[in-house]
């Protein structure tokens, strides 16, 4: 299954400054896996040790947020478009 996923100016220096890469994978684990082995090194900035999602990365299928639906073993089908989004923290005092 071929998915398009947007990847974040942050991780970008991994993709060789593309904005968008294509990876395979019919779940999230199994694209994480297949853009590490194109790109290595970006898997550990979006899964931590204990291959869990690191806390300030939020990883959308298909416009789903994957922490409210199966996380890593969420499905991706042909042509899903998968974004990475470092979450954003600050604010105003």
């Amino acid at each position: 299954m071929a998915v398009s996923v947007r990847i974040p100016t942050i991780l970008r220096s991994y993709t060789g400054d593309e904005s968008q890469v294509t990876a395979e994978g019919d779940n999230l684990s199994a694209v994480l896996e297949s853009l590490e082995a194109s790109y290595p090194g970006i898997r550990a900035r979006i899964v931590d040790e204990d291959g869990k999602l690191r806390r300030f990365v939020n990883v959308y299928v298909a416009e789903e947020d994957v922490r409210f639906s199966d996380g890593l073993d969420t499905r991706t089908v042909d042509g899903t478009q998968i974004s990475i989004i470092p979450a954003v923290a600050g604010g105003a005092r």
